[in-house]
């Protein structure tokens, strides 16, 4: 057959679309030529274009490379959701930095070994949510040495020795802190020529980010996320979406969270708005929801979502522009979901901080397929289900581990050789440790962990880490943490301690030891004191713990 009779046959050839962005750097700067004065981001009180975002962001980049930061360096973003960590974070790409967004719900314990795990050369924070946490004060209780720096942007700590430079896009001053006028003056003595060099030259594979994640090891890792793995494959998801330059895009979720900073990346390369608040509440949520009209709604948890749904506001709030919407949950609380806003299809997806988006629904798709699977794989991402037994390939409707490999998948764990071996292999599949089967159709449903990692709330908490931190306490010798159903949390940790000879203390105290000093979602619920462990051969069994914690519970109950 001629290629003339090819090009005249009857298969229509893929649609035209616009290019994906190479960089990180290229999403802001394209969306920004294309459409200077399109709304970019929308706050409860301020709205931004991409002309907006852009300059600052630059502005950013120049004050960064002023001060010394070079390509490759790593700088922590610490702040929640605002117009400072969008253009702190394009300006770490413009210049080819690393960006390390900062869980800010951390504490001085979980930040400290932060810092110092990522190699942070920098941190970039403000004040501008002193109600709810003061990132000065919580940054001098990680490091005490702080308190008798004199000379900001020359910090030598001997807790972590490649931090030269906390910068405060704030009000509040610390001798140790380079304060915003300071950090603006560091511009002029950029090279822009240089600059311009270092932000066009930005290689495809390089890290534009990494992003911390409990795992089951004792502390979080750090999950190196390529140009292509973070831009192209959250860019494929905003199409899988049919996301228009039209559209907002309303996302609660925090953008140190890959659920914050993957739909920020896809919603700006598409041109359309991001909608967000710096913290989640549901009655201000939905007044913004009202007031803004967003075409697509990402609550993503339960938690989140039941708030909004059960909230006196509900009834009254407009969602009639939504088209679409997604949660991550089972199929008869997606149900649920689905009758509470019915014009807007329900999608799921399934993905990870180490893949991003890995399969995902598209709102075209039939309700039942909608409620029951998590969808098909992204374009460029190949997943399989493998048996358990045997590591080969599992039919339809067979249960085994999900693994996926493709331009998505994350390149390693920083500084951990150990853990990247055993999740990333040599042919480039990664080991999730989670189990789900594929339909005839080839779309995946997720159906359950073979981790021991618990999900409260949406926030990964991996009991090692936990029992780490218990053990901290003088008082306890062990410490296994298990989770158990929550109807609002889906998941909450439960703590069994044993004690050191001739000690006494309480739940109440351990309970204690934890607020304000780990994560809220952290601090275990419930703490029971053991002097016997149920053991195999030589492991603790956990679920055996939590078997009985239940057991004793429900009796409490009925008693």
């Amino acid at each position: 057959m001629s290629n003339d009779a090819i090009a005249e046959g009857d298969v229509p050839l893929p649609a035209a679309r616009p290019p994906i962005p190479v960089t990180l750097a290229d999403v802001l700067l394209r969306s920004r030529e294309a459409w200077p004065q399109a709304t970019a981001l929308v706050l409860p009180d301020a709205r931004y274009t991409y002309d907006d975002l852009a300059r600052r962001a630059w502005a950013t980049a120049r004050s960064l490379a002023g001060m010394g930061v070079k390509p490759g360096d790593h700088v922590g973003l610490l702040f929640p959701n605002s117009a400072e960590f969008v253009t702190t974070l394009f300006g770490i790409a413009m210049l080819g930095a690393v960006a390390v967004p900062i869980n800010t719900r951390y504490r001085a314990w979980e930040l400290g070994f932060l810092v110092k795990d990522a190699d942070l050369s920098c941190i970039v924070t403000y004040d501008g949510t002193r109600d709810y946490v003061d990132f000065a004060t919580l940054l001098e209780e990680a490091f005490p040495e702080l308190a008798s720096q004199r000379q900001p942007g020359q910090l030598a700590l001997d807790a972590a020795p490649l931090l030269r430079a906390v910068v405060m896009l704030g009000e509040t001053e610390r001798p140790w802190l380079t304060g915003p006028a300071a950090f603006a003056a560091a511009a002029s003595a950029c090279d822009n020529r240089q600059l311009t060099v270092w932000c066009e030259g930005v290689p495809i594979r390089s890290i534009a980010a990494i992003v911390y994640t409990s795992g089951t090891t004792s502390q979080p890792r750090g999950a190196l996320l390529s140009q292509e793995s973070l831009v192209r494959s959250w860019v494929m998801a905003g199409r899988r979406w049919g996301l228009r330059q039209s559209d907002s895009f309303w996302n609660p979720c925090q953008m140190f969270h890959i659920a914050g900073i993957g739909p920020l990346v896809f919603t700006l390369a598409h041109g359309a708005a991001f909608v967000t608040a710096t913290h989640f509440e549901a009655g201000q949520a939905l007044d913004q929801i009202d007031r803004e009209k967003p075409t697509i709604l990402y609550p993503t948890y339960p938690p989140l979502t039941m708030d909004l749904l059960t909230h006196p506001k509900f009834a009254a709030t407009d969602t009639s522009h939504a088209r679409a919407w997604l949660n991550v949950a089972p199929p008869d609380t997606l149900r649920r979901m689905q009758a509470a806003i019915p014009h807007a299809s329900l999608i799921t997806l399934y993905g990870s901080t180490e893949g991003g988006c890995v399969t995902m629904l598209s709102p075209e798709e039939d309700l039942e397929t909608r409620m029951t699977t998590g969808g098909l794989p992204l374009p460029g991402n190949q997943v399989r289900v493998v048996s358990a037994e045997t590591g080969e390939p599992a039919p339809p409707g067979i249960i085994g581990e999900i693994q996926y490999r493709g331009y998505n998948a994350f390149v390693g764990y920083y500084k951990d050789p150990e853990k990247t071996r055993a999740t990333l292999g040599d042919d480039g599949w990664v080991r999730t440790g989670d189990m789900g089967d594929f339909d005839a159709a080839g779309r995946l449903t997720f159906r359950g962990r073979l981790k021991d990692m618990l999900k409260v709330g949406g926030e990964n908490v991996a009991p090692a880490e936990l029992e780490q931190y218990l053990e901290s306490h003088p008082a306890v010798k062990l410490a296994q943490v298990f989770g158990i159903p929550d109807d609002r949390l889906v998941e909450v940790p439960v703590a069994c301690i044993e004690l050191h000879d001739g000690m006494v203390v309480g739940a109440e105290e351990i309970i204690a030891f934890c607020k304000g000093r780990i994560s809220s979602f952290k601090v275990p619920r419930h703490v029971k004191v053991v002097t016997a462990w149920p053991m195999s051969l030589t492991k603790i069994q956990r679920g055996k713990l939590r078997e009985q914690f239940i057991t004793e519970m429900d009796e409490a109950r009925g008693a």
